[in-house]
Order: structure tokens, then C-alpha cells, then sequence
């Protein structure tokens, strides 16, 4: 039998075609490792949203993507070690969760070939991990978390329409924590506020440096701090005895019961944008080529407890009553 050339060359591309379907199929799942500072409400919705984004991407967990979780309980010096066991699992990207853990990873795969994809870092710029707003850096990029501090100031007006000393307890040593406070000081005239900041860079200080905000401060807001917010229940006891009312940068406090409001970042939101730039990446576009995402406005949400603003001696104004943000 004699076969023609078309018959050839038409066979030959239906085994190619096989061959790569048998490839596909056989191919190996992208490894992920996720490398969080500790369990902590946000920073777990973050990796939920994160993977949310890729499932919606079509990487299934399982067959097409697999994940290596893990944390240090906060502890800083550990992470190193974190590091480099999840790069030991030759992973095809690592996804970083809070500033200190992304500054480290950065270092530590430096020249690895590893891409990273941080989450939960407020300034990225401020923190050396992006040399700008507008691009990555050397194969790394990512989410930000950085709330929309005007946003923050207007809602705080709202619920407490007379204040006008707005305090604010940061960590020093916290990149995030200081250019916070800085960007709270260019915002606070405009809001008709006074920003009083308060430095705690330790968990065992909180008592005392929230307690020098009484008769200083009409309000505290608590930011997104690695090291107050996993304590905000000792923060929120401090402000409590001291009469001063808080706003947190996290609504897991609030529907707690353990402080009265809050206006945060939905951390969905930033875990689902960090997700959708690890597909870029693993679709093979270089980080550095692409811009770390800011929260929209939209990505905020306003929450209110009664019960915790009964205990703080809150009143809360009537203009917010229809706010459908109300907890309990």
C-alpha cells in the first residue's frame, strides 16, 4: 500500500497531536509554596483567596496545582529556615504572605529562578521588594494591602462626628506600620484631624503606650501591624480602660465583639489579586514586568458591633443606622 504524502503528513501530525495530549495529561502539577507569617483571620482568607483566584483560572488543587503551606507562628528568625524548605520542594513559585516574610524570601531565593508573589505588604516600594508602583522587581511581585487611609479618616468622621485627635500605636520597626503614620500625617488636615502616634515595638508594652493615649487621643485606629494585630485584644483592653473607642484595620475584631468598628481591606480581595498575577507568572510573564496591585475602593468593607461599642461608651449616630454593616 502505497500511502500519499497528505496521508503522511496528516497521520504524523494526529500522533504528534496524541503525544502531546498523553504529555498534558501525564505532566506534573505546579508546585506552590506558601510561605505565612502565622495563623492569623487575615492572613488565611489572603492564601484562601489566593488559590480561589487560580481554581478560577483552571488549576485545580490536586491535578493541576499543589500547595505547601506553612508558617512560623510569627517568629521572625524562623523564617529563613521556612524558606528554604519550601525551596527544597523545587517549587514553581512561592507565594509570601506579610512584609517581613516577603523581605526574606527576596534575599533567599535571590538568583534561584523562583519566582515570588507577596501578599499583605502595605508598601512594597517603602519595603524594597518593587523599585516602584509601577513595576516588579527582579522575580518578584505581588498584592498590596494598603487601605485607602482618606477612606479610612472619612468613615471615622462618620462615627464620630466631634473627633478630632485620631491615634494611631505603630510599630518602628515595621516598614508598613512607619509609612503608614506618614501617609496619615499628609491626610489627617484634610479630614479634620490630629494624628497622634504612639511607637510599640513590643507585644509587652501595649498596656503602657496605649494607656499615654488617654486624654491625648479621641480615637484609636489600629493598622495593619504584624505585631498589633495578632495582640489587638490586648490593644482593645488597653483603649477600653482608657475610654478611647477603636477602628481597626480588621473586621475579625470586630464581629469578635472585641472592638467597635472597622473599615478594612477585604482580604479576599487581596489574595484573589495576588492569585491573578501567579498566573501571569506561571503562563510565563516575567515579574518584573508586572505592577504590584493596589485594593480598589470597592475592596473595603465597613463593620460596626453594638455590643463592643456599648462597652466602649459608643453611641453610635444615627446616620449609620441603614449602613447594613452591623455585626450583632
Amino acid at each position: 500500500m502505497i500511502r500519499s504524502k497528505t496521508g503522511l503528513l496528516s497521520s504524523l501530525a494526529i500522533a504528534s497531536a496524541m503525544l502531546a495530549s498523553v504529555a498534558a495529561a501525564s505532566a506534573d502539577p505546579v508546585r506552590i509554596g506558601v510561605a505565612n507569617f502565622g495563623e492569623h483571620s487575615q492572613l488565611n482568607i489572603a492564601i484562601e483567596g489566593f488559590k480561589h483566584a487560580l481554581t478560577e483560572a483552571g488549576y485545580e488543587e490536586g491535578k493541576d496545582v499543589t500547595y505547601t503551606v506553612s508558617h512560623t507562628n510569627f517568629d521572625a528568625s524562623l523564617v529563613p529556615q521556612m524558606i528554604a524548605k519550601l525551596q527544597s520542594e523545587q517549587p514553581g513559585l512561592i507565594y509570601t504572605v506579610t512584609t517581613p516574610v516577603s523581605q526574606i524570601a527576596q534575599k533567599a531565593l535571590a538568583g534561584s529562578g523562583i519566582p515570588i508573589v507577596f501578599t499583605a505588604v502595605t508598601d512594597p516600594v517603602a519595603a524594597n521588594l518593587t523599585p516602584s508602583w509601577d513595576e516588579g522587581g527582579e522575580g518578584i511581585t505581588g498584592s498590596s494591602d494598603l487601605q485607602d487611609l482618606a477612606a479610612v479618616m472619612q468613615f471615622t468622621r462618620e462615627l464620630m462626628p466631634e473627633a478630632t485627635r485620631l491615634g494611631i500605636p505603630y510599630n518602628p520597626g515595621e516598614a508598613n506600620d512607619v509609612v503608614l503614620v506618614e501617609n496619615a500625617r499628609e491626610l489627617a488636615s484634610a479630614a479634620g484631624f490630629e494624628i497622634v502616634a504612639v511607637g510599640v515595638d513590643n507585644i509587652n508594652d501595649i498596656q503602657q503606650r496605649v494607656a499615654s493615649f488617654a486624654g491625648k487621643a479621641d480615637v484609636i485606629y489600629v493598622p495593619t501591624s504584624n505585631l498589633l494585630q495578632p495582640a489587638v485584644a490586648a490593644v482593645a483592653a488597653a483603649a477600653r480602660q482608657a475610654g478611647i473607642p477603636i477602628v481597626n484595620a480588621d473586621d475579625g475584631a470586630v464581629r469578635d465583639g472585641v472592638v467597635p468598628a472597622s473599615f478594612a481591606v477585604n482580604y479576599t480581595k487581596v489574595g484573589e489579586n495576588a492569585g491573578k498575577i501567579a498566573v501571569r507568572i506561571l503562563k510565563g510573564e516575567d515579574p518584573k514586568s508586572i505592577a504590584p496591585s493596589k485594593p480598589a475602593y470597592e475592596d473595603h468593607v465597613m463593620v460596626i458591633s453594638r455590643k463592643a461599642a456599648k462597652e466602649f461608651g459608643l453611641e453610635i449616630p444615627a446616620a449609620l443606622d441603614n449602613c447594613e454593616c452591623f455585626v450583632d
